[in-house]
């Protein structure tokens, strides 16, 4: 992976995808169906992780989201963040090390549908993810 031309440490985080969407699996083995706000609780995982672990698990086709409760299984979602995830790609395209929030608007979708695309492409091994150690939302994603 080529790193980041950036100032300040950064840290890949491509691996804590993984680990933060297997916290979700886990949870839902061991709890059943549960809901956002209920994963987010017993995961202890920041609300964009979360939606990173989501994006990673639909990409696995594991994870099933029936009303507001997400459950193990067949994924149901990957219409939807499929076609997100092809919108983050096309518009990496264009773009080198840019941050979440931008991709969200030059790809007209939201930034939790943004997060989830990235899971999906990360799983894929299509992009690199770096942050800055001290700031959490600096995530910054590219190409490989």
């Amino acid at each position: 992976m080529r790193p980041f031309k950036e100032g300040g440490v950064m840290k890949n985080i491509i691996e804590e995808f993984g680990q933060n969407a297997g916290k979700i699996w886990s949870t839902l083995n061991v709890y059943g169906s549960l809901s956002k706000t209920n994963l987010i609780k017993k995961t202890r995982l920041r609300v964009n992780d979360f939606y990173v672990g989501i994006g990673w698990l639909a990409r696995e086709n594991k994870i099933y989201k029936d009303g507001e409760l997400y459950k193990l299984g067949e994924t149901n979602l990957t219409n939807k963040i499929g076609e997100d995830a092809g919108e983050v790609w096309n518009t990496l395209n264009n773009l080198e090390n840019v941050d979440i929030s931008s991709i969200a608007k030059l790809a007209q979708i939201t930034e939790k549908d943004a997060y989830s695309a990235v899971g999906w492409l990360a799983r894929e091994d299509k992009i690199q993810a770096n942050k800055e150690n001290s700031n959490e939302f600096q995530i910054k994603i590219g190409l490989k």
